[in-house]
């Protein structure tokens, strides 16, 4: 049982994770992009704007959508954790506290500020520059706890297993 688990934890991670560190990554200089194209129609011939715009709403709702999904990564991970008696592991309490760290980034920085950066195009009003970096900051810091777990569950500081 125990390896399915670890199996589908691991699974869980590279399917529901994987995605919203990519897609939240491009969002910022995607709406970038969107907010100094013209619009269809606006004589270039292109229609970038809405294309560019299309993009970022898309890349939101990857994050959204893999997000939630993502809440399947700690839970069979504390399934697998205890199934293999490491519960109590200096490395796994970390991790989970890392985990927990990255969920209240993603929900209270990133996925909000991805909101109100659409709702500015959307509205065609101007988007600063300091609004997309303090966006690519938190989703930096994001990624950065991601990696960190991720390191944490490959060397398991204090393992017995020699991995």
């Amino acid at each position: 049982m125990t390896k399915i688990l670890l199996s589908l934890h691991v699974l869980a991670a590279i399917i529901a994770v994987g995605p919203v560190t990519v897609a939240a990554s491009m969002f910022p200089p995607a709406v970038r992009r969107a907010a100094v194209a013209p619009p269809r129609g606006a004589g270039d011939g292109g229609g970038g704007g809405d294309a560019d715009a299309g993009t970022v709403r898309l890349l939101h709702r990857i994050c959204r959508v893999y997000a939630g999904l993502g809440i399947a990564v700690p839970v069979l991970g504390i399934a697998t954790a205890a199934a293999m008696g490491v519960l109590t592991d200096a490395w796994l309490l970390i991790s989970l506290v890392l985990t927990a760290a990255a969920a209240g980034l993603l929900v209270a920085f990133v996925l909000p500020r991805q909101e109100e950066l659409l709702e500015q195009l959307a509205d065609r009003q101007p988007v600063e520059r300091a609004g997309t970096a303090r966006l690519a900051m938190f989703t930096g810091l994001f990624n950065l706890l991601w990696a960190t777990v991720t390191v944490l569950m490959v060397v398991r500081p204090g393992s017995t297993t020699g991995a």
